[in-house]
């Protein structure tokens, strides 16, 4: 990719991304038989904006180049002014050279004294929080219903007197019992509700257990290293008397969090101190032309004044998994990455009918992606370009600074999950097709890869890059707005999700074993 072209859209009704390129993306919906004059091609077919052109005639089994990177191959001779879908773009596994390292650059960090500042909440042992929550967790899905009614109670009316309190977030899950009671599965279950009750985000948390379940209160906290305290306490059903008597204890323990919690104000503290878990979800053509690469040059800023950005979604990486090792810092980090993705290719997702397989999302292909390869040049846009600086298993808690990998799926609300567990103390989404997700207690920024979806769903997107693809700014420029609101909204500045109340229930671990 390093043959890029400069992106400009005026006067142009489509693109081209790189000079070995073979195809130009449709910038517009366009008809049959229309002639576009700056490549002297005439379309075979009606066309939708984001989709694939054939710029010169494609011999078949020939790949497919885009942004200089193979995206497929061709199914059959395609004729220059051939509209290309996934019906005659094929995925195939071909050999990428892993050259580790080879890319890496040291960090550039801005000077000391030129670094930039938001206002969040200290916690103890010098992390810090965008958001300020009470958070009650169940270990297992037969609590609940206890949870939610717990934190249902605390209203906005209620919480009126206690203004630094962004709210009492329950976090139920469909796991904690049936499942393998040692090993991985039960590890991972224990480090996403460690994480979460650990989190900088969370000023209290009350833990809710059956009694008799797999995944003990116990057994969580000794696995985590846990404690009871002031801020944080447990309760067990089958101990407290059932289900109503436990709703009405918890509502005391709550309330007597609430005072102490309130206690907490924001501070001027350094950005360094962000950690942006980096998403996306129903990705399309415009992904990886706009918000993607407008994200990673907002993460290279963000990196620079010392701050954290991790990128995940295994299945979402994979193609182009060559141009993450070959920026990682060391020959160790490469390999981490290149195992976890040989585990989903070679163990974990082994003749099943998914993502990193081939086959993208109907949402994916109607906007314009062919297969993974293509889904997965734009994914990996989100982490800009520094070094990579460590390699992360889901809901490790992760302490290295700069640019990221954690192993997740790419179903959107458990890659999150894994990433809120690991620290990230704000989320940034990118959507072309339209995602509504939200998360708490770690805000979610939503950013549209074109303007249509800014305007047609402009209660759920923050940032409109479709900015881009109209010409009115570049990808430099994006960036540098992003990074602003990335400022903004770990300061308090609500996002869409959170006024839409969003992230009830979006906490959803991932469950890698089996239910016995």
């Amino acid at each position: 990719m390093d043959d890029t072209i400069e992106i400009n859209v005026k006067g142009s009704n489509a693109l081209l991304l790189n000079n070995e390129d073979n195809i130009i993306i449709a910038i517009d919906n366009m008809k049959a038989d229309q002639y576009l004059k700056n490549f002297d091609i005439t379309l075979d077919a009606p066309i939708l904006s984001g989709q694939k052109i054939a710029k010169v005639d494609i011999l078949k089994d020939s790949p497919i180049y885009k942004y200089g990177t193979i995206i497929g191959f061709a199914d059959t001779d395609l004729a220059k002014g051939k509209v290309l879908t996934n019906s005659n773009v094929v995925f195939k596994e071909y050999g990428r050279e892993h050259e580790y390292c080879s890319k890496y650059l040291p960090t550039q960090f801005v000077d000391s004294s030129g670094r930039r500042t938001f206002t969040g909440f200290k916690r103890m042992g010098g992390k810090v929080g965008t958001r300020n929550f009470i958070a009650i967790l169940s270990t297992v899905n037969c609590s609940a219903t206890v949870v939610h009614e717990i934190a249902s109670y605390f209203t906005p009316d209620k919480l009126i007197n206690y203004p630094n309190i962004d709210g009492v977030a329950a976090f139920s899950h469909s796991t904690g019992c049936g499942m393998e009671l040692s090993g991985e599965p039960m590890n991972l279950l224990n480090r996403t509700l460690g994480g979460y009750i650990s989190h900088p985000n969370v000023a209290s948390s009350l833990v809710v257990g059956l009694g008799c379940e797999r995944c003990q209160v116990g057994g969580l906290f000794s696995h985590q290293g846990l404690k009871e305290n002031e801020n944080l306490k447990t309760l067990v059903m089958q101990n407290n008397g059932g289900t109503t008597a436990t709703i009405k204890k918890g509502i005391e323990i709550v309330e007597s969090m609430l005072e102490k919690a309130n206690l907490n104000f924001r501070e001027e503290v350094p950005v360094s101190n962000l950690m942006v878990g980096l998403q996306c979800g129903g990705s399309d053509a415009f992904s990886s032309i706009s918000a993607n690469p407008s994200l990673g040059k907002a993460v290279d800023i963000l990196v620079s004044h010392g701050g954290t950005a991790i990128l995940s979604e295994t299945p979402e990486i994979y193609g182009v998994e060559d141009t993450l090792t070959a920026r990682a810092v060391n020959f160790s980090v490469a390999e981490k990455l290149l195992e976890r993705v040989n585990w989903w290719k070679n163990i974990y997702a082994v003749g099943r009918d998914v993502q990193i397989n081939g086959i993208v999302s109907p949402g994916n292909q109607t906007g314009g992606l062919a297969n993974i390869l293509e889904k997965s040049l734009g994914s990996a846009m989100k982490g800009g370009t520094t070094g990579l600086m460590e390699v992360y298993n889901y809901a490790d808690r992760v302490n290295k600074k700069g640019f990221v990998f954690m192993d997740t799926p790419g179903f959107d609300p458990v890659s999150a999950t894994g990433q809120i567990a690991g620290g990230a103390n704000l989320i940034a989404f990118t959507t072309g097709r339209g995602s509504c997700f939200g998360s708490k207690p770690t805000p979610s920024i939503k950013l549209a890869t074109n303007s249509a979806l800014y305007k047609k769903m402009h209660e759920d997107m923050d940032i409109n890059c479709g900015l881009v693809i109209d010409g009115d700014k570049d990808i430099e420029e994006m960036g540098k707005i992003i990074f602003e609101e990335f400022i903004s909204f770990a300061s308090g500045k609500k996002t869409k999700s959170e006024i839409l109340n969003l992230g009830r229930h979006e906490f959803a671990p991932w469950q890698i074993g089996i239910t016995g």
